[in-house]
């Protein structure tokens, strides 16, 4: 079982624990990005993209030059393949990004036998998807911390392999140092098992720029329910002590309400920075948290 005490980020350091997870993380990768590919295709029909012409850096689309307009914007190359002119557009470069960071903590690995997924591979497919959808909506799409946005058609595989490559955040139980732009949206997924204050400082320094943003969380059902009697142990993944509680079926109903007020409170610092809180247990479908997102991704947008 998963204990919600962490210990602080700074004073951990790389070990054979974050190497043997990063292995283990470029060995499931591949299969993590065909799952969020499939995700990815359940979302196309239920968004609708903000790609539009417009002043920017990226070709968008070819279309007919139309009577009247500068012979400047002509693309000469493109019109010679044919008999009509065509004008090379651009997409419309509004500063609008949206960062993802994905938990892969130790807390993260936990995995129950009623979950269709550890919470670190069901974060991944979530975060992968997403990006893929958003871009396939004209979005501009990055990890915090790791990698530029970009629009690019390969964002999966970027973003896979950005993180394999990422070991520190293998120890990083809340997301780096960084200052989105405004109106920017910012995705954090995690199980957020973290102290409430803590998270409250990152999210305030993440929306100090006027950025928005989405918290979704991870839970395992065990975490939900705790249906364990006779004698228990909980051990802390992230390295802590281990706590003999004796008998778990008596300590359960303590559990469910620490649990329940340790959400609470994540509602509670969420909603004073504007941000959105979303739970999604890991033996519900993936598409059905993407689709969530999603839809309060696109509907901050306008």
């Amino acid at each position: 079982m998963v204990a919600t005490q962490a210990l602080d980020a700074g004073t951990r350091r790389p070990g054979r624990r974050e190497t043997e997870g990063a292995a283990a993380l470029a060995a499931t990768m591949p299969r993590l990005v065909l799952e969020a590919r499939r995700v990815s295709s359940l979302l196309a029909h239920g968004l609708h993209g903000r790609r539009r012409a417009g002043p920017g850096e990226s070709f968008w689309q070819f279309r007919p030059f139309v009577t009247g307009e500068a012979a400047v914007r002509v693309d000469w190359r493109r019109s010679a393949r044919d008999d009509r002119l065509y004008v090379r557009e651009r997409e419309w470069e509004a500063a609008h990004n949206i960062w993802f960071w994905i938990d892969r903590s130790a807390s993260m690995g936990f995995s129950s036998d009623l979950a269709g997924a550890s919470k670190v591979e069901r974060a991944l497919v979530l975060g992968l998807a997403l990006a893929d959808a958003f871009v396939d909506g004209g979005e501009r799409v990055g990890l915090l911390g790791l990698t530029r946005a970009r629009a690019s058609r390969g964002i999966v595989e970027h973003m896979a392999q950005a993180l394999v490559g990422d070991h520190a955040g293998l120890e990083r139980d809340l997301p780096p140092e960084a200052q989105p732009a405004r109106f920017d949206e910012v995705v954090l997924i995690s199980d957020f098992l973290t102290p409430p204050e803590r998270i409250a400082a990152s999210l305030a320094s993440l929306s100090a720029a006027g950025s928005r943003g989405h918290l979704m969380m991870i839970a395992d059902p065990v975490e939900e329910t705790f249906p364990f009697t006779g004698q228990a142990v909980l051990h802390d993944p992230e390295g802590g002590p281990s706590l003999d509680i004796g008998d778990a079926g008596a300590w359960g109903e303590r559990y469910r309400t620490r649990i329940a007020a340790h959400r609470d409170r994540l509602r509670e610092i969420a909603r004073a920075q504007g941000w959105t809180l979303t739970l999604h247990r890991t033996d519900r479908p993936a598409s059905e948290a993407a689709l969530r997102l999603a839809t309060l991704v696109i509907a901050r947008g306008g």
